[in-house]
C-alpha cells in the first residue's frame, strides 16, 4: 500500500458466502470537515453473524444496497481534526461503534460519535457495543433481578462472558453453557456456577435433573434447538430473550413443525423477548459509562480471543472462525502494531 492510501472491506454484492459478497478497496486518506475526526483504527472488533446477515441483504431495518461498508465497532488513534472541534486533540484514543467504521484502516466520523478513551486496546471492542447489548438486554428486555436463576447460552463468547458477569454482579445464580474446556476454564475463572459442556451433557438433561423448578432468565445467543430446550425450561414466570441465533446466520431458516410456542409459555405466564439494541438506544449512553467504570475499576474482565488476526485480508478468516463457534471471548482484528 502506498503513503497516501488506506484499505476498507466493501460488500460489493449480496451473497449468502460472506468471501463472495465483499472486496477490498484501496482509497486515499480522507481529509476531516469542520465538525470531523480522521481516526486511525488499531482494533476491529468481528461481528461475523451481523456481518453475514447484511451480506445476505437480511437485516431489514438498514435496507441497503450494495457497495458498502462493514464493520462496526472500532478503537484507535485521532490523527487530525476539523477546525470546529473541541474536546479532543490529535492523539487522543478514541472508540466508535458507527456501522461501516470498523473494517477499514481510517475512518472520517463526527467528533459527536467519537468516545474518548485512556487506551486504544481491544478489550473496549468488548465493551461497546458488545458489552452494552448484554446489560440492555439483561435489564431491560429481560427485566433482570437478584436471587434468580440466570442461564446464558455461548456463555464464553463476545457477549455471553460479559452477560454471565453481570448477572454474578447483581445476585445471580449463573449456569453457562460453552463446547470446550478452554472454554469452560474462562467461565469457572469468570464465577459461572453452573458450566454445560454440550458436548459432555444434555443441556435438557442436566436443567430437568438439576433445576426442575425451571430458569427465571434466559440470555439466548444461539437459537435452533438450544432455544426449544431454553423454552421447555422456562420457571413460572420466566423470561427468554433472544438476542440472535448464530446456530442460523450462515443456513436458511429451519422450518421447524411442532406446537406452536404458547403451548410451553401459557401454563407457566412465561414469555420469550427479542432485542435489538437500535431499538433500546435511548439506555446505551448511560449503560456505555457504567460499562467503563467496571472495566476500569476491575470488577469486570473482558476476555480477547488468543489467535490473532492482522489486517484487512484477514477479516473472511476471523468471521468464519467466530461462525464455526471457536472463539473464546471476544474475536478482534488488529490493523498495526
Amino acid at each position: 500500500m502506498q503513503s497516501g492510501t488506506y484499505k476498507k472491506l466493501v460488500v460489493k454484492q449480496f451473497s449468502s458466502d460472506f468471501q463472495s459478497a465483499i472486496a477490498i478497496e484501496e482509497l486515499p486518506i480522507p481529509t476531516p470537515n469542520s465538525d470531523e475526526l480522521l481516526i486511525r483504527n488499531k482494533f476491529a472488533g468481528v461481528n461475523a453473524g451481523f456481518d453475514t446477515l447484511l451480506c445476505q441483504g437480511n437485516v431489514p431495518y438498514v435496507n441497503l444496497t450494495p457497495p458498502f461498508d462493514l464493520g462496526v465497532e472500532a478503537v484507535g488513534e485521532i490523527v487530525a481534526i476539523g477546525d470546529a472541534v473541541d474536546g479532543f486533540d490529535v492523539g487522543n484514543a478514541v472508540a466508535t461503534i458507527a456501522r461501516g467504521g470498523g473494517y477499514r484502516e481510517y475512518q472520517v466520523v463526527p467528533a459527536h460519535l467519537a468516545v474518548k478513551i485512556s487506551e486504544a486496546i481491544p478489550e473496549i471492542l468488548t465493551l461497546m457495543p458488545t458489552g452494552i447489548s448484554a446489560l440492555v438486554a439483561l435489564e431491560q428486555a429481560g427485566e433482570m433481578r437478584s436471587q434468580e436463576t440466570v442461564l446464558v447460552t455461548a456463555a464464553a463468547g463476545g457477549t455471553g462472558h460479559i452477560a454471565v458477569q453481570l448477572a454474578k454482579l447483581a445476585g445471580n445464580h449463573v449456569i453457562g453453557t460453552c463446547g470446550s474446556e478452554a472454554k469452560a476454564q474462562l467461565l469457572q475463572e469468570l464465577g459461572c456456577d453452573r458450566i454445560i459442556n454440550y458436548h459432555q451433557e444434555d443441556l435438557h438433561g442436566v436443567l430437568q435433573n438439576e433445576y426442575p423448578n425451571g430458569i427465571n432468565l434466559v440470555f439466548d445467543c444461539v437459537g435452533s434447538t438450544v432455544f426449544d430446550t431454553c423454552v421447555e425450561n422456562l420457571a413460572v414466570r420466566g423470561r427468554l430473550v433472544s438476542i440472535g441465533f448464530i446456530s442460523e446466520y450462515a443456513k436458511a431458516p429451519q422450518p421447524i413443525l411442532q406446537p406452536r410456542i404458547y403451548h410451553k409459555l401459557f401454563w407457566k405466564a412465561a414469555s420469550v423477548r427479542a432485542f435489538l439494541m437500535p431499538h433500546y438506544a435511548e439506555y446505551m449512553v448511560e449503560a456505555r459509562d457504567r460499562l467503563l467504570d467496571l472495566f476500569y475499576s476491575q470488577k469486570i474482565r473482558v476476555a480477547i480471543n488468543p489467535t490473532p488476526f492482522y489486517g484487512i485480508e484477514s477479516i473472511p478468516t476471523a468471521v468464519n472462525y467466530l461462525l464455526t463457534g471457536k472463539n473464546v471471548g471476544k474475536v478482534v482484528v488488529q490493523f498495526y502494531r
